[in-house]
C-alpha cells in the first residue's frame, strides 16, 4: 500500500510536505471538500473513505484542526496543479520527506497501518 504526499510550493510552509486536501466551504461535509480540494488542486476525482484521524494543532500564528481521511483515486492523473511535487510513499519511504509538524502525529499512525 502506498500513501500520497505533496510539497508546498507557496507560502510560510513552502517545500513542506502534506497531505493533499483543504478548506471545507459553507454547506459541505468535510468529505465534499476533501473531494473537491482534490479535483481544484491534482485534477483527480477520488472515492473517500474512513475518517483516520482528527488532528488539532497549534501553529504559532494560528489553530489548525483538520479531519483526515482515507482515499482511492476514482479517475484522472494527479496532475500537480499548485503543488511543487509529490510522491507516493509506503511505510518504509514514508519518513523520507520532511513534514509540516502538524502532519507528524498522523504519518505515524498511517506508517502503522500501511
Amino acid at each position: 500500500d502506498r500513501i500520497f504526499a505533496t510539497q508546498r510550493g507557496y507560502g510560510e510552509f513552502k517545500d513542506g510536505w502534506e497531505f493533499p486536501g483543504g478548506k471545507i466551504e459553507a454547506g459541505e461535509t468535510p468529505q465534499q471538500a476533501l473531494k473537491r480540494e482534490i479535483k481544484e488542486e491534482l485534477d483527480t476525482e477520488i472515492d473517500v473513505g474512513e475518517l483516520i484521524d482528527r488532528i488539532e494543532y497549534d501553529y504559532p500564528d494560528f489553530h489548525l484542526s483538520m479531519q483526515c481521511f482515507w482515499a482511492e483515486v476514482k479517475s484522472g492523473k494527479l496532475t500537480l496543479l499548485e503543488a511543487e511535487d509529490a510522491r507516493w510513499l509506503t511505510a518504509e519511504s514514508i519518513d523520507t520527506v520532511d513534514w509540516l509538524p502538524a502532519d507528524r502525529e498522523l504519518v505515524k499512525k498511517i506508517a502503522a497501518a500501511l
